[in-house]
């Protein structure tokens, strides 16, 4: 761990970090500012979906030129665009000039390349440290990403009420630029050419664990989008708060997230299958508080337990593409896995506004964590199944495709 601390761009990793939390608040408080009266929702929901959403079609159309360079590299570009990209955010804004349609192509045009910076950032974890020490190394990560939404949105909350949420995204530009000269200083090198022969898409195609993983947790992130939509929206119509407020519910989300991403190492002595299933099925209920009560103190102690549950799943499912992926396919693999899962919750979260607009943002709210409920007890379900299907076939049965698809029992514990 001490190899992995040293390497200098984790400093980066971590400041990094610190503007995106501060941008969870700024990013959609901003699209509520700017938006036309009765828009809130919509404009709110494609802005949030833009500062994510456009990172599966740079994985996709950019891979010819991303996928020879080494992790730094990789972190490098992706840093380098989002701090001019949001520059140009935070200039317009502050002058007066930015209009919604301006605002929501700029957010798209900073996360072309987050796909390829998030790979690698968990590609150094996978080159510095032996297998065994890998969920710790995610973890370290996870816990630089949710301890930057404790101390974030508390600061975005109240620069947002002192300057306006421009000077926030400002902030945001700021920390990618010290990640960028922080990438850029590593020594290039690119890979050679037989060491990414074999194809990302191939590669998690043969691995029946790494697709049904896959799939689970692009489900998961979906039904999570409304909630980045509804939660702000909610704040500012229903209970009538400021941006301070919002910061405050990201907050005690991030305590509990940094508290569950630090002990995500503890639960590697779980079968991996039953930790996803918990997980999916707590932050479900997590959201209940928030659609059944318009109390600010239910709501804000579910979703700091929701935190808590959230925490682990990050280090422990992207430790579990490290492990069945070749070492010189790991930056593609986890680059085509975020292509996917990315958009996920930005797909999610476009459809969270047109559902505020018709529903409003508590039932968006309730629904969010009904569904994900029901998610996470198929999930158990198809796992029990499993274990059936492991049953019959010693016996002389065939497999269902769902089981093929989704591995052994003992692939998803290994």
């Amino acid at each position: 761990m001490r190899e992995l601390l040293r390497h200098p761009v984790m400093p980066g990793l971590l400041v990094s970090a610190l503007g995106d939390g501060m941008s969870l608040v700024a990013v959609a408080w901003l699209a509520v500012r700017i938006a036309p009266p009765g828009q809130a929702g919509v404009w709110t929901g494609l802005a949030v979906a833009a500062y994510a959403l456009p990172a599966s079609i740079g994985a996709a159309v950019l891979s010819r030129f991303m996928r020879g360079l080494r992790a730094a590299r990789l972190v490098a570009a992706d840093a380098t665009l989002r701090a001019v990209a949001l520059g140009a955010v935070a200039t317009l804004a502050v002058t007066g000039h930015l209009n919604p349609s301006l605002y929501v192509v700029l957010l798209a045009v900073s996360s072309l390349l987050h796909a390829w910076g998030s790979a690698g950032a968990y590609t150094l974890v996978a080159e510095l440290l032996p297998e065994e020490q890998r969920v710790a190394g995610n973890a370290l990560l996870s816990t630089f990403t949710q301890a930057s939404i404790v101390v974030g949105p508390a600061i975005a909350g109240a620069l947002t009420g002192l300057a306006g949420p421009g000077w926030v995204i400002g902030a945001d530009a700021l920390s990618f630029a010290v990640l960028a000269v922080a990438a850029w200083s590593v020594s290039a090198r690119r890979v050679a050419a037989t060491e990414s022969a074999a194809g990302a898409w191939a590669t998690i195609r043969a691995r029946p664990r790494l697709l049904g993983l896959l799939v689970v947790t692009m489900a998961f992130f979906f039904l999570y989008g409304p909630v980045e939509v509804a939660l702000p929206v909610h704040v500012a119509e229903d209970l009538h708060g400021s941006a301070g407020l919002l910061g405050l519910y990201w907050t005690v989300f991030g305590v509990g997230a940094t508290a569950g991403a630090l002990g995500a190492g503890l639960l590697a002595r779980f079968p991996p299958r039953y930790v996803v299933v918990a997980i999916i099925v707590g932050w479900g209920a997590a959201l209940v508080p928030l659609g059944l009560f318009d109390a600010i103190w239910p709501g804000m102690a579910g979703l700091a337990f929701g935190g808590l549950i959230w925490g682990p799943y990050t280090a422990i499912s992207t430790a579990l593409f490290q492990r069945g992926t070749p070492p010189a396919a790991i930056s593609r693999v986890l680059a085509a896995r975020a292509a996917l899962t990315v958009p996920a919750t930005s797909v999610g979260t476009a459809l969270g506004g047109p559902l505020v607009s018709v529903l409003g943002a508590q039932a968006v709210l309730l629904l969010s964590g009904l569904v994900t409920v029901g998610l996470g007890v198929a999930v158990g379900v198809a796992v029990r199944g499993r274990l059936g299907g492991r049953f019959r076939g010693r016996h002389g049965c065939a497999r269902s495709p769902l089981t093929a698809r989704l591995g052994a029992p003992n692939e998803l514990e290994e």
